[in-house]
């Protein structure tokens, strides 16, 4: 089979309700990782993020605040642009929501949508009256498993809404089966693998079919419902589509395609929180069914960052700036401890202090310090030439820690990847302490343990890129190898990560 040279990776959009929190801080760092290691390996790759801007919460705030909600959406979504560049994001797409051409795109897929009808000849999307529980915080409806002592159990302070209007459904029910079967066809759909066994067993439960209109006259900030203008769209029926607009979809079919994937040939990478699991995996895959549309490849579930244990909210005061948080300690710093101190499969946390020690550990003591020595010793030499390959020591160590970074990569287990480096930088020191080219007097064999050293750096650079891309480029730059590497300049910089007091 040929290979496919295109990849496509979206994280979810934030609601920009709220400023940015460090739990979609987290989800950037680990999309661009992905983003920028498919890179690595020559691919073609469209990394699309931006903002949810639609639906109550937001009209709501922007009414509270005395701006329109235009207003209030133009000046929150610069701030989560802004955490991406901060953070050294390197995407290929932002998308908002009130984008004119997601508009578009939106009322195109509803439609189509429209347009499916089952073997009845009744169609995806038709209207009815309802009576239902329903949590603001989630802007979705509750059934009684979902709640705790008639909480929501994402967003307990609230209070659960019973609502009873007229309003467009759509047909969920009709894609239980095509759920299953995908998940079965697909056992990597979902990854961790706990998190494709939640959503099996939600759907296998049963599904039932979900509003996705809200009054106008009760809710006008929202896309108009085609040929109904007294409705507009739910905010997660909108925001969804989100994922195939940034692509050109409808009028770029052949973008479409070629990064999305095709029918039978999927193609396309999802990273999001796993409050965000059953919209993600269950409801956007039956929405691409009824489009005729080809579902998505795979999707990364990852957990929550907590405080001392505890979920982060501004009532409790331990609410994470990562704004700041960047501005203190430097973007690589912060992607770092996100990566390394959070895996990919569960809940992780955050406190200042483990902060710091890991940032001393790991970034000042083990590459900062390392990377230092290293330059030091060979900044004293006139001229640094190749004078042999390199040995079969630092040659199998090497091939060791990127056949580890692969595999775990393949995984998208970031914190092993991380510590699969850090062993490298750890053999390094070991044998820099071993060999001791500071006191050799014999130049031939000083040079070549130095010329070791840093063959080892170039490749611990090399590897970090993903994870530190500033940090990585520092590193490379203080390298300046000659015509096919058979000689090396030094230009050494200022520390890499200053210890923390």
């Amino acid at each position: 089979m040929k290979q496919n040279k295109k990849f496509y990776i979206t994280t979810t959009l934030p609601y920009v309700n709220a400023a940015p929190h460090i739990g979609f801080a987290l989800e950037l760092a680990q999309a661009d990782v992905i983003a920028r290691y498919q890179a690595s390996l020559n691919k073609d790759v469209f990394f699309n993020t931006g903002t949810d801007e639609h639906g109550i919460k937001i009209y709501q705030k922007a009414q509270e605040q005395g701006k329109t909600p235009q207003e209030f959406v133009d000046e929150n979504a610069s701030k989560f642009r802004m955490l991406a560049d901060i953070l050294g994001v390197q995407y290929t797409n932002f998308i908002r929501t009130t984008d004119a051409n997601h508009k578009v795109a939106a009322a195109e897929f509803w439609n189509r949508c429209v347009s499916n009808k089952n073997k009845n000849g009744e169609p995806d999307i038709y209207k009815a009256k309802y009576r239902v529980k329903y949590c603001v915080g989630c802007e979705l409806e509750k059934t009684d498993s979902d709640l705790n002592e008639g909480r929501c159990l994402v967003h307990p302070s609230l209070t659960i809404e019973e609502r009873e209007e007229e309003n467009y459904f759509f047909r969920f029910s009709r894609y239980q089966k095509k759920l299953l079967e995908l998940y079965d066809t697909h056992p990597d759909f979902v990854v961790p693998t706990h998190r494709l066994v939640e959503i099996r067993n939600f759907v296998a439960a049963g599904i039932h079919d979900f509003s996705i209109s809200r009054l106008k006259e009760k809710m006008p900030w929202g896309i108009s419902v085609p040929g109904d203008e007294a409705h507009v769209m739910y905010v997660w029926f909108d925001a969804l589509i989100n994922y195939i607009t940034a692509l050109g979809w409808p009028k770029d079919e052949d973008k479409f395609e070629e990064f999305w994937g095709v029918e039978g040939s999927p193609n396309a990478f999802q990273i999001s929180g796993k409050d965000n699991l059953r919209q993600q995996s269950a409801m956007w895959q039956a929405m691409l069914m009824s489009a005729g549309l080809p579902s998505s490849r795979k999707i990364l579930i990852h957990g929550f960052i907590l405080s001392g244990g505890a979920k982060m909210s501004k009532t409790s005061g331990n609410v994470i700036d990562p704004a700041e948080l960047i501005k203190k300690y430097g973007s690589d710093a912060v992607r770092y401890y996100l990566l390394r101190e959070i895996s990919t499969t569960e809940d992780g946390d955050y406190n200042e202090d483990k902060f710091k020690e890991r940032y001393n550990a790991d970034l000042a003591n083990g590459l900062g310090n390392f990377t230092a020595r290293v330059l030091a010793l060979a900044a004293r030499e006139k001229e640094l030439l190749r004078p042999h390959d390199v040995p079969n020591v630092i040659f199998n160590e090497i091939k060791i820690s990127r056949q580890a970074v692969t595999k775990k990569m393949e995984e998208l287990r970031f914190n092993e990847v991380l510590v699969a480096i850090w062993e490298l930088i750890a053999f390094g020191d070991a044998y820099m302490n071993k060999e001791e080219p500071w006191g050799i007097k014999e130049e031939g064999q000083r040079k070549k343990i130095l010329f070791n050293l840093l063959s080892l750096l170039s490749e611990i650079a090399e590897l970090i890129e993903p994870f530190l891309p500033t940090t990585a480029h520092k590193i490379i730059e203080s390298m300046q190898w000659g015509e096919e590497n058979e000689s090396i300049k030094i230009n050494r910089g200022p520390a890499l990560f200053p210890r923390l007091e």
